[in-house]
């Protein structure tokens, strides 16, 4: 069949709107037509450079749509069910989601090549094989995708709105509520306001910290987050220091969630520095693998006991935790529907990434033509 895609050629180049042939599913694998997919500054990295993938590839890692189609062998889903879309595949059975850390699933580990578990690709268009961003290609009307890559959501939730749970929140939510552990009474800081900072503020006030404390350079992303929970928002990492410092005794922070588009030392150290004993930096954001992010003083690592830790995922198991984000949306406990900034077609991703980039939006979210 035909699809039409958003497709990155090459980096440094917008996506181009391309029609592909897509092949059907084979065994283990389902036919999506998406309904909407997140814009997240993570396919950024794929433009940017920061984390080359195999290019052609079709862009979106955030999904959300309905199973048209499903191949031999699939007990996951069916042809009607409503899906939101995980960007890391958890096949249930490897050692890592045999004890409950299904972010971390083997099946994950290609997830850059666009290519499907077996190596096989199903996009294709002018003689050549396409990747999938994170096995799913969300940018694309239709997709074929492992039935590993999907989480079954009840049907009366709305597809545009649910489809924020296949990334950005759950990696927010989750760095503050499991990575960084956050309690009742702690102090909380987050760096960078975006779609998974803005999540982390979420996921720290539902675990109760006392005062949650942003730093984001952009007024509109500071003043979003203070509606969102946020005690205390700064431009300036210097000024939100003083404040914890204050705030905390001369105690420092309990937590500091590192979620900006682009890690670099400066924000590590900041967050490094604005922790106290016994405190925990989460990393979430990304950057290139090649370059060295985290240069702190191993002494006072030691001395004071810090913890600096990476968090994929917000260290969340997507066939559980995408469910439960959604039944607590459900119930009014979660904000989804206040994220979104701004709606556009397929035709305006380029237009979507532009405002992401100039800090227009807390959320983008693309909504697939019916």
């Amino acid at each position: 069949m035909k699809t039409k895609a958003a497709v990155l050629l090459e980096a440094g180049k917008p996506f181009e709107i391309m029609e592909l042939d897509l092949d059907g599913p084979g065994p283990g694998e389902v036919l999506i037509k998406y309904t909407a997919a997140g814009l997240c500054h993570s396919d950024l990295h794929l433009t940017d450079g920061d984390l080359p993938p195999r290019f052609p590839i079709v862009g979106g890692h955030e999904g959300a749509g309905i199973i048209e189609e499903v191949g031999p062998g699939v007990t996951k889903v069916k042809p009607g069910d409503h899906v939101v879309c995980s960007f890391i595949p958890n096949c249930g059975t490897c050692r890592y989601c045999a004890t409950g850390r299904q972010n971390l699933c083997d099946m994950g580990a290609t997830i850059l090549d666009g290519h499907m578990p077996d190596g096989s690709f199903r996009f294709h268009g002018g003689g050549q094989d396409f990747g999938a961003m994170c096995m799913l290609g969300t940018f694309s009307e239709r997709a074929t995708i492992s039935q590993h890559s999907v989480v079954k959501v009840d049907d009366w939730l709305p597809l545009e709105t649910a489809v924020l749970v296949g990334c950005g929140v759950p990696s927010g939510w989750g760095s503050a509520t499991y990575a960084g552990d956050v309690r009742a009474g702690d102090i909380t800081v987050v760096f960078g306001i975006g779609g998974l900072g803005i999540n982390a503020v979420q996921g720290a006030v539902h675990s109760g910290a006392k005062y949650v404390v942003v730093v984001d350079p952009v007024e509109f992303k500071r003043e979003t987050a203070l509606k969102f929970g946020a005690t205390h928002a700064f431009a300036d990492p210097a000024e939100a220091a003083a404040k914890v410092t204050e705030l905390s005794w001369g105690q420092g922070a309990d937590q500091a969630i590192i979620t900006v588009g682009t890690v670099d030392a400066p924000v590590v150290s900041a967050a490094f520095d604005m922790i106290g004993k016994g405190g925990t930096v989460v990393v979430t954001g990304l950057a290139n693998p090649e370059k060295l992010t985290v240069q702190v003083s191993g002494a006072m690592l030691t001395l004071m006991e810090k913890t600096i830790k990476g968090s994929l995922f917000g260290s969340s198991n997507p066939q559980y935790d995408i469910v439960r984000l959604l039944r607590l949306y459900d119930a009014g406990q979660l904000k989804l529907d206040e994220l979104v900034t701004t709606r556009y077609s397929l035709e305006e991703v380029n237009q979507g990434y532009d405002d992401l980039r100039e800090g227009r939006n807390i959320r983008g979210v693309l909504v697939h033509a019916s």
